[in-house]
């Protein structure tokens, strides 16, 4: 049967209608007809769009029966062009040591219903490639260039026709392949032989120390090169990159031009020249801020971010340094700041943050315009071979979360790689958005220089060992080329190491090693303190008639916008407690004090999951309306404000959140950077970034961080995940300068302590354990004056002693247990016990402390009360450092959960532990 005798019968009315619908989506349309009028958009050019439509509809219902042979090839060439679009990508040449798995079907013209005697034949689709009417052998050798060389390419799940459109077209151009001048392929051997000579130089100079080779990779540094400059052409003006140990060295020498004198020093395992506020870090994890000119001569800003041998956590930070960049400096054009983000493979494709950065790349709180990834691909982790390191078929499979397209390219082609490098450029510049390079290579040696890899991949090493680098590879092509002669590259690489052998007889003239701070034009005019300046007196006043503006501009509804009726209230509520009773809430403390700072010229950003309304709806910071769900941010209203209020729920995620807003708070020191956490506890999915970055980026990098972190705590019978933010992990950590820890009671010292965050010369991580029940607690309040004129107080005396020497036991305590212990007091009426609260426990107020012991003069119980276990909370923390007197616990015995599941449980362990501040004799 005639496959096309349909067309006969149909109404000529019916395909114009359908090439309407088509040409609104193409995805609309049944997939034959999709691809039939995709082999005549060729012709649009040519005509009308009236003409064209006509031609259509007369080609769909001419008489089908002459012409369906030929039709039903031009529709087979069609599908033979989707298919190497499609899965071109399985069948390239881009590894250069192993041979490519075997993937089916295959690109064979058979499976697409052509023979050989269509090779000759000249098919109308060529058009659909950029081409002109062509045979069938010249339309496959196009796409064969196009899609099967060193270039593979991914992209056809994109579904925006528009961005799917750019890359077919883009590809066409030269058959997808470079097209250098002399003068290019010169500079791209010049790089090549810079990172290759590195590496023989260091191999050879430091005999199995640590360095992480590139080698394998090498075409990575005249691919940076290559970015960089183009991208300074395109209006790039700042440069933040995140890589791992891998190559680092090579990137710091020859792209950011760190003094290889520097590096030399490092080697050689040289102290410091500064050791009172830094104790370094090993020389693969420094980072660097550089500037250069570039060819053209612009003048642009390099930044590697500093990182841990945790790999891809650096990948949240330079997103996080990036977005504040844009957010300062490059409101109107964010493109202006370029992130490229450097992996490994078997990193991207096995590290759970990954797919929380990428999750990042379209939300409004944390979207930077797009991020060039270029994954260093080794086909190993460590000893552990890609088919056990991953099920997709590639490492960089996490590129389809966001649609971007990927680029598989052989770390052999210099010229392919760089090729696709600037091809990356164009596609973030147009579109905004993520792109992947998957670099495929190989690691010369093991893990590190030291290693044995042959243990476990012999065949594969037993041919690495036998593969010439890529600068030999290039330079033999140049050769055939006859663009340079046989000692060209001898006399670059001695004139190369004739400087490495300068600058390392100069490094060992020296006997100090000198670190240059990351980033250091943001952060003039600040200073490194140590704990003595953090326990300084800073001036948080501020005057109460501009605070009193603030409170009248965040208690005012627009009139012309409908709210719940809740909001409402929550909102009338707040004008009554500034306005007529002079009781402020914790929530009230908090937005006064944003709105202060942002009076005053600081940025303050907060994010987290539920932030804007709070988990425990207590902050309302973005009010929606009620018939459009409109957005009404009332700190947004202050009038003369010099600062601004960002303020972002965030997705479900603590690692990937915690890591950005650690990036933006480096880079940009006067912004009051908050993450709040859902529940304190859940802060422990950001362990490794508390771990690495917040309590020791400044031991370890030298990097001053202002990052806050609100951690919700507190014993309210809600069971073990919801009662501790695990204080005694956050102590533990604390040591010399490196963090301030607080727990505060009231919304006047929350109020100061968020203000001194700002106020002072220098910026510390601020851990901030907040409560829960006391949010609406009748007693946890405070007046306007205690907020425009007090101070952050971190020890609180017993305020209602009356008579210190009545005082038999003395009780310390942090947190919402006051309230409990103060009101137990009062239904005991036991005026000999007074309790002192700890409102900062890092650094401890030893000498406040001791001016409080000292007040009392007949105390002789000292009690150390907490509600959490023993083996939890700040116990063990004072133990250790605090010996003034011997102090007796209070508190539930040790256990392995923070709290019990059972309501009754948990009340009876509270109810006993507080009993046990009153009565000495008992004890858990």
């Amino acid at each position: 049967m005639d496959r096309f005798s349909f067309l006969n019968a149909a109404h000529t009315a019916f395909f114009a209608d359908l090439y309407d619908q088509y040409l609104q989506n193409p995805d609309s349309v049944e997939a034959s007809w999709r691809s039939f009028f995709q082999g005549f958009d060729f012709a649009q050019e040519g005509y009308t769009s009236e003409d064209f439509t006509d031609r259509i509809v007369r080609a769909a219902s001419s008489n089908a029966g002459e012409g369906s042979e030929k039709m039903q090839k031009e529709f087979n060439v069609l599908k033979l062009i989707e298919g190497y679009r499609t899965r071109g990508h399985l069948f390239t040449k881009t590894n250069p040591v192993r041979d490519r798995r075997v993937h089916g079907p295959s690109l064979a013209i058979e499976n697409f219903g052509l023979s050989q005697a269509d090779l000759p034949l000249v098919f109308d689709a060529a058009r659909m490639v950029n081409m002109q009417p062509s045979t069938l052998a010249d339309i496959i050798k196009h796409l064969e260039n196009v899609y099967c060389q060193s270039i593979g390419v991914e992209f056809m799940y994109i579904r925006e026709p528009r961005v799917q459109e750019w890359i077919k077209n883009r590809l066409d151009v030269n058959d997808n392949q470079p097209n250098f001048s002399s003068d290019q392929k010169k500079n791209i051997l010049k790089k090549l032989n810079e990172a290759v000579s590195f590496e023989t130089f260091l191999h050879a100079k430091y005999v199995g120390q640590k360095r992480f080779s590139l080698e394998g990779c090498e075409s990575t540094i005249p691919a940076l090169d290559a970015l960089i400059e183009a991208a300074a052409d395109r209006g790039v003006e700042q440069f933040v990159m995140g890589m791992a140990h891998r190559g680092r060295l090579n990137v710091l020498a020859n792209i950011f031009g760190k003094n290889t004198q520097n590096i030399f020093s490092e080697f050689d395992g040289k102290d410091y020249d500064d050791d009172m506020y830094f104790d370094g870090d090993v020389k693969y994890h420094l980072g660097l801020t550089s500037d250069r000119l570039t060819d053209s001569g612009k003048k642009i800003n390099l930044n590697l971010a500093p990182n841990p041998s945790h790999l891809e956590t650096v990948g949240a930070v330079i997103e996080g340094i990036t977005r504040a960049k844009q957010d300062v400096f490059y409101k109107e054009d964010v493109s202006k700041v370029l992130p490229i983000a450097v992996h490994g493979d078997a990193a991207v494709a096995g590290q759970g943050i990954v797919y929380e950065i990428i999750q990042m790349a379209k939300l409004d709180g944390y979207k930077t315009g797009g991020t060039i990834h270029l994954v260093i691909n080794n086909q190993v982790g460590f000893t552990t071979n890609y088919l056990d390191a991953r099920s997709s078929t590639y490492c960089t499979d996490i590129a389809k979360v966001t649609l971007s397209p990927v680029l598989h390219v052989n770390a052999d082609d210099a010229e392919a790689v760089v090729h696709a490098m600037l091809f990356a450029l164009d596609y973030r510049m147009e579109f905004g958005t993520d792109v992947f390079i998957d670099l495929l290579g190989y690691r010369k040696y093991g893990h590190n220089e030291g290693d044995e890899p042959k243990f476990t991949q012999p065949i594969l090493y037993k041919a690495i060992s036998k593969h010439k680098n890529p600068r030999d590879i290039y330079a033999e092509k140049l050769k055939q080329e006859g663009i340079i002669d046989a000692n060209y590259v001898k006399e670059l690489e001695a004139k190369y190491k004739a400087k490495l052998d300068e600058n390392l007889e100069e490094s060992r003239k020296k006997d100090l090693t000198i670190i240059t701070p990351f980033m250091q034009n943001e952060w003039v005019g600040f200073e490194q303190v140590s704990d003595e300046g953090m326990l300084k007196k800073y001036d948080t006043t501020f005057d109460q008639n501009q605070l009193t503006a603030i409170a009248k501009t965040i208690c005012e509804l627009p009139s012309d916008k409908k709210f719940i009726s809740k909001i409402t209230k929550i909102i009338k509520d707040r004008n009554d407690m500034y306005f007529e009773n002079n009781n402020l809430d914790w929530a009230m403390g908090e937005l006064l004090a944003y709105g202060s700072l942002i009076k005053e010229g600081y940025n303050v950003r907060i994010s987290g999951q539920d932030v804007e309304r709070g988990t425990f709806s207590h902050r309302h910071a973005v009010v929606k309306v009620e018939d459009s769900e409109e957005e009404v941010i009332l700190l947004d209203k202050i009038n003369d404000k010099k600062g601004n209020f960002y303020i972002y729920n965030s997705h479900l995620s603590e690692y990937g959140v915690v890591g950005f807003e650690y990036g933006y708070a480096l880079a940009s020191p006067n912004t009051l950077t908050i993450w709040e956490a859902q529940f304190g506890d859940f802060s422990n999915g950001a362990q490794i970034m508390i771990d690495q970055y917040i309590s020791a980026g400044e031991d370890k990098w030298n990097n001053q961080n202002g990052l806050v972190m609100l951690l919700p705590h507190g014993y309210e019978n809600q069971g073990a995940e919801h009662s501790s933010a695990r204080m005694e992990r956050y102590l533990q950590m604390c040591a010399k300068h490196n963090m301030y820890i607080a727990d505060c009671t009231t919304p006047a010292n929350f109020f100061h302590l968020l203000r001194r965050q700002m106020k002072t010369k220098f910026r510390k991580p601020l851990i901030v354990f907040t409560p829960k029940s006391l949010l609406r607690h009748p007693l946890a309040v405070s007046s306007k004056e205690e907020l425009a004129t007090g101070h952050f107080q971190e020890i609180i005396d017993d305020p209602n002693v009356s008579d210190k020497k009545a005082i038999k036991t003395l009780v310390f305590c942090t947190g919402k247990v006051y309230y409990d212990i103060i009101a137990q007091r009062e239904e005991l009426n036991r005026n000999d016990v007074a309790v002192v609260r700890l409102e900062q426990l890092f650094p401890l107020a030893i000498d406040q402390i001791k001016a409080i012991i000292e007040s009392y003069p007949n105390v002789d119980d000292y009690v150390w009360a907490q509600e959490e276990p023993k083996n939890m909370g700040a116990y063990s923390f004072m133990l250790m450092n605090f010996d003034l007197v011997k102090l007796r616990l209070a508190s539930p015995k040790a256990y392995s959960a923070p709290a019990a599941g059972s309501y009754e449980r948990s009340k009876k362990r509270q109810k006993n532990a507080i009993a046990m501040v009153f009565d000495k004799t008992l004890f858990q």
